[in-house]
């Protein structure tokens, strides 16, 4: 990094210095289409250090960010950075309790909300010991805060603080895939680790490129892909401020034309189901489609190809870990695997007792890099169970080929035996997607009337095919296609499957629902 090590200077105000003012760093799709330069990414940047410091906010305070994606999000987040302050990025589609909880967990001195999203947060506010300024971006207030045109009004850019590379610089809560979200601490030089390895081996980001992930910016894989990697060459990064369906998606990839598309399991399949029932896609110069959040099934990435012309990059990455460090890459893609590790990480897999093992044998996932977090807030155990020296456990369970490629199994307490074998939710969820009649499924543990654990399926169907006939199919679709014991025993016909905002099932959800 440059001599401050604050990742602000890098990410933001070297590209001034560089001869990339001029270069479009954001633009909002839909709506006004406002737009925002490198120049005045890194001036409105300037400014709002100012203004948070002028708030009487203090270095290393928490500021959390319930603000979807529009220009504010960018300038308020490295103008934290620059202040010395710490972004707290909050997923936007949470439930008060959550907000309540968060908000105290972390003790944010700040909070900065988008008014669309006030209503849900403003009743966890009241009797918050720790909050000393809220900010509310968009029309509208609420008593105890200040909107952001006057927050911001009357105010100068500063140059970013000194900081150092291990200084704490921002905290992620993690999805809650498995339970309560975590808040995960990065430091200044983990933004551009992830910039330095995925960004720069696998994406080969670029200076010409758009980059439009339909992943938000709150959580680890969109900020990763909207602003560390466009931001580290100069690049443009399109924001989306609604749910990203596929009407939606395919408007943005028809009308501002990305050369790069970032986006979840869940996504590709439901566009793909609606292209099923339309025209052809739209045309987009797509020079890469990435994917994460979830393991992609190889028939999603087959059929995107057959569609697109382009492979969809799959890969593995976490909040813990910050972004990708398994991946699929171009001209090397298999699909239905989650590829090799991304250089500049190191991955290995151990049993039970925590022995290593080779190929042809499932374990749990450990990696290693720059990008790792420095541990969980106020959850020393947990920290001391993922982060085991310079390894993170990520808590999936992987099997490695001969070739030395990883193919993902499922969730450590996903994964259960039938008769004395391990069984892969994954790789039953894979079977039954194969079928043409299914759009999602999700595989769990239940017992049978002996006590002993079987497969069963939660399925949601892409049309409105008889019910009674379609389950027989499926039972006997999946035996032919993977194995006798493995077949769904019951299955739940159901309308949606519990999911985090990143697309992951959330199969704790279903256990309990079937307790």
């Amino acid at each position: 990094m440059s001599t401050s090590e604050n990742a602000a200077t890098y990410f933001v105000d070297r590209h001034i210095g560089e001869g990339r003012g001029g270069n479009i760093a954001y633009r909002e799709t839909f709506g006004a289409r406002r737009q925002l330069s490198y120049g005045s990414l890194a001036d409105e940047s300037g400014r709002a250090a100012s203004a948070l410091l002028r708030a009487g906010l203090r270095r290393e305070e928490r500021v959390a960010m319930l603000v979807l994606d529009t220009l504010e999000f960018p300038v308020l987040f490295w103008g934290c950075l620059k202040a010395g302050l710490i972004p707290v990025p909050v997923n936007t589609l949470l439930a008060t309790p959550v907000y309540d909880a968060i908000l105290r967990d972390s003790r944010a001195a700040g909070l900065i909300v988008s008014t669309e999203l006030l209503p849900v947060v403003a009743p966890a506010l009241a009797g918050n010991p720790w909050l000393r300024q809220i900010i509310v971006i968009g029309s509208g207030e609420a008593p105890g805060t200040r909107s952001y045109d006057n927050f911001m009004a009357g105010t100068s850019p500063m140059p970013a603080v000194a900081a150092q590379a291990d200084e704490t610089a921002f905290w992620l809560y993690s999805s809650g895939s498995t339970g309560k979200p975590k808040g995960v601490r990065h430091v200044h030089r983990a933004l551009k680790a992830t910039a330095d390895t995925y960004g720069r081996n696998v994406l080969g980001i670029r200076e010409d490129d758009v980059v439009y992930s339909a992943a938000k910016l709150f959580f680890a894989y969109g900020l990763g892909n909207a602003m560390t990697f466009p931001l580290s060459v100069g690049a443009t990064a399109l924001l989306y401020n609604g749910r990203p369906t596929p009407d939606a998606v395919m408007t943005i990839l028809a009308d501002d034309k990305p050369t790069i598309f970032c986006g979840v399991p869940t996504l590709y399949a439901a566009t793909l189901a609606q292209l099923e029932k339309n025209a052809a896609p739209p045309p987009c110069p797509f020079r890469l489609c990435i994917s994460a959040g979830e393991a992609l099934p190889a028939q999603i990435g087959q059929k995107w190809r057959e569609q697109w012309g382009v492979d969809i990059l799959d890969g593995v990455g976490s909040t813990e870990m910050l972004h990708i460090f398994l991946s699929n890459r171009s001209g090397d893609v298999v699909d239905g695997t989650s590829g090799i590790a991304v250089p500049g990480y190191e991955v290995r897999l151990v049993d039970d007792s925590g022995t290593e093992i080779g190929p042809g044998s499932i374990g749990e996932l450990l990696v290693r890099g720059a990008s790792a977090s420095e541990g969980y807030w106020n959850q020393l155990d947990k920290s001391r169970t993922t982060f085991e020296g310079e390894w993170t456990r990520t808590g999936d369970k992987y099997e490695m080929t001969a070739a030395g490629r990883f193919i993902y199994c499922g969730r450590t307490d996903d994964m259960f035996k039938v008769s004395g074998i391990w069984v892969s939710p994954f790789e039953v969820e894979q079977a039954l997607i194969a079928h043409p009649a299914v759009l999602e499924a999700a595989v769990i543990a239940a017992q049978d009337e002996d006590g002993l654990d079987k497969p069963k399926a939660f399925i949601v169907l892409k049309g409105h095919e008889n019910i009674s006939a379609i389950e027989a199919e499926l039972k006997n679709f999946v035996q032919e296609k993977i194995g006798k014991w493995k077949y769904p025993r019951w299955i739940d016909i159901v309308p949606d499957l519990p999911k985090t905002a990143t697309g992951k099932i959330q199969r704790f959800r279903l256990r309990e629902g079937n307790r």
